[in-house]
């Protein structure tokens, strides 16, 4: 009988505890810096010393990745514009510059992967050598986060 009564008391500190948690006052400090003040021209009147911000540009992504095709910058792109990037990627696999592209040059990387993994040059690959072709992933990067500012505790 006592453990429930403890039990029934325990869960009624618990939500007494949790209302004044959530019901209690808020610190009244301002976590952002002030607003710029504005002026009767209204614009924007840096507040104390500081220097303005300068603004991005507002271009957006398609228009950025439509001026990396449009090389001549016409504002418009020809088929030889678009084409550009895959001729370069062609031309690197075609290593005899025959115009055409053999199974072999095509698959270059991944022989040159297959025969450095194959150690004892057997023609087949065990585990331990299979392991060696897998992909290097790079680690996330850490958080590089500002320590936070002290309070004063006033």
């Amino acid at each position: 009988m006592w453990r429930y009564l403890a039990g029934s008391l325990a869960a009624l500190l618990m939500v007494a505890a949790g209302w004044l948690v959530f019901t209690g006052r808020a610190r009244t400090e301002p976590v952002l810096p002030p607003a710029p003040q504005l002026t009767s021209d209204n614009a924007a009147v840096p507040a104390r010393d500081e220097a303005p911000v300068p603004e991005a540009s507002a271009r957006t992504r398609e228009e950025k990745r439509f001026d990396r095709y449009d090389k001549d910058r016409n504002g418009q792109i020809a088929a030889e514009e678009y084409l550009t990037a895959r001729r370069k990627a062609f031309a690197k696999l075609d290593t005899n510059a025959d115009g055409r592209l053999t199974f072999e040059e095509w698959a270059v990387k991944t022989t040159t992967k297959f025969a450095t993994a194959d150690r004892d040059k057997s023609g087949t690959m065990d585990r331990t050598e299979f392991a060696t072709t897998a992909v290097k992933r790079k680690p996330k990067p850490k958080c590089v986060c500002a320590p936070p500012a002290a309070e004063d505790g006033n």
